[in-house]
């Protein structure tokens, strides 16, 4: 039903007023959707335990979507395992001049320059406060204007807020919409950032996970940088991978944006680095597969490369709720061969 009728009208109007449209609707008629929207698979064998949380199954919504935790209540209602809420900064900021998000309907893609906009991380822990049982991942940045030498103690700040109302941490230093970002991408910063993070982390009773969301566009010696990385500041483990600042072999006419790629173009890509961290590490470090996920076969490839969980964002845009338990399906029948 969404790809048929659905989809093709959501998509004649912008993609952000659309985006807008469906937050809006979902929060006032969210029983409408699962009305007529399969029931989504609940079932024992797709339960998984990664670092240290039990999650219903290992499907998940990637951050950007419910950037300010206004939706993850219904959000999880359509079948997702977890909730990645942001990516959150210390202040609200507006992010970058609309118009910021577009559409590669011939190469089933987004390109976004959002640039981290968000109501500011005082604002969604009012909203998480409500959460009830709801599994959520707190994606946490900098602020445009905090130059990168300040920008640990922004981390900082989200990371004290959001603590008592997140399940796990993701550093996001690999958006390529907030200028000089991923200049902390480099193995001296990151294990600052990183190790500064955990030595509040390991302050608390009860520690929770910190991962770190990396770019595809990592060259091997820098992938083997974050292997090092990850086990000197003992964090928990990888989400790969964010947006690509590549363009090869679109056809689209939207190509020539600036911004960051999403979806099938970022299908193989996303994979090779899941594979190469997963292989080089012998298996060392949990790893979230995302990028480029629109079949169930690609969720399947992903977590055969070594990914213990996957997440959805563009696929889910451009496949609908349905891949949740489609991908769900493939899971089950998988492990039952």
């Amino acid at each position: 039903m969404y790809k048929s009728l659905i989809r093709p009208f959501l998509f004649k109007f912008d993609p952000e007023e659309v985006h807008h449209f469906t937050f809006s609707f979902l929060k006032n008629f969210g029983f409408l959707a699962k009305l007529f929207l399969p029931k989504p698979i609940e079932d024992k064998r797709l339960e998984r335990e990664v670092f240290g949380l039990k999650f219903k199954n290992p499907v998940g919504l990637a951050a950007g979507f419910d950037k300010d935790a206004k939706l993850f209540s219904e959000l999880s209602d359509l079948g997702f395992g977890f909730i990645e809420i942001g990516t959150l900064t210390p202040r609200p900021q507006p992010g970058n001049d609309k118009k910021r998000l577009f559409r590669l309907k011939e190469d089933s893609a987004i390109i976004n320059r959002m640039g981290f906009n968000n109501g500011g991380v005082d604002e969604a822990v009012e909203r998480l406060k409500k959460n009830k049982n709801v599994l959520i991942g707190g994606n946490i940045g900098k602020n445009k204007v905090t130059p990168n030498e300040e920008a640990v103690n922004d981390y900082k700040i989200c990371f004290e807020k959001l603590f008592p109302y997140v399940d796990y941490f993701v550093v996001n230093v690999s958006s390529p919409n907030t200028p000089n970002l991923r200049e902390l991408q480099e193995k001296e910063p990151l294990t600052k950032l990183l190790g500064e993070l955990q030595k509040l982390n390991f302050e608390k009773p009860k520690p929770k996970p910190i991962l770190l969301k990396i770019a595809p566009d990592l060259t091997d010696e820098q992938l083997l940088d974050i292997i090092d990385i990850v086990k000197e500041t003992q964090i928990a483990g990888v989400i790969a991978t964010n947006t690509t600042l590549s363009r090869e072999n679109l056809i689209s006419e939207n190509k020539s944006e600036t911004g960051g790629l999403s979806g099938k173009p970022l299908t193989k890509r996303s994979t090779e680095v899941i594979r190469f961290l997963s292989d080089k590490s012998g298996k060392a470090f949990p790893i979230i597969g995302v990028g480029g996920i629109h079949t169930a076969q690609d969720a399947i490839e992903k977590l055969e490369a070594g990914a213990s969980l996957v997440q959805l964002y563009t696929g889910f845009i451009y496949e609908g709720p349905e891949l949740i338990n489609e991908i769900n399906q493939a899971i089950l029948e998988k492990e039952s061969i």
